[in-house]
């Protein structure tokens, strides 16, 4: 019988025991514990840095407004706006559509 193998299916099951030895011994460690990873920034920041987007994006549009002589908008517009753009997504067919056709 050929030693290939033997030595083969005996190196895999080796394998296997090696990784199931390491998978029980950092069994209750995160990722980020292994690593040592720590966010860049906390979810506060994030939040805050969203919503100094948000009006910035409708500052830049109540600037083009007034340019083109229109009324201003303010972020309750917005919301209102997202709130119908929804609604109406939401009755919509098609993959983005409420019903998932």
């Amino acid at each position: 019988m050929d030693p290939f193998i033997p030595l083969t299916l005996g190196a895999v099951i080796l394998l296997v025991l090696v990784f199931m030895g390491l998978a029980r011994a950092f069994q209750g460690h995160g990722v980020d514990e292994l690593l040592d990873w720590k966010p860049t920034r906390d979810y506060e920041t994030e939040v805050e840095l969203e919503q100094d987007d948000v009006q910035q994006m409708i500052d830049a549009q109540n600037e083009m407004r007034r340019k083109r002589g229109k009324k201003e908008i303010s972020l309750d517009d917005v919301h209102k706006q997202a709130e119908e753009d929804e609604r109406l997504r939401m009755r919509g067919k098609g993959p983005f559509g409420g019903q998932g056709g």
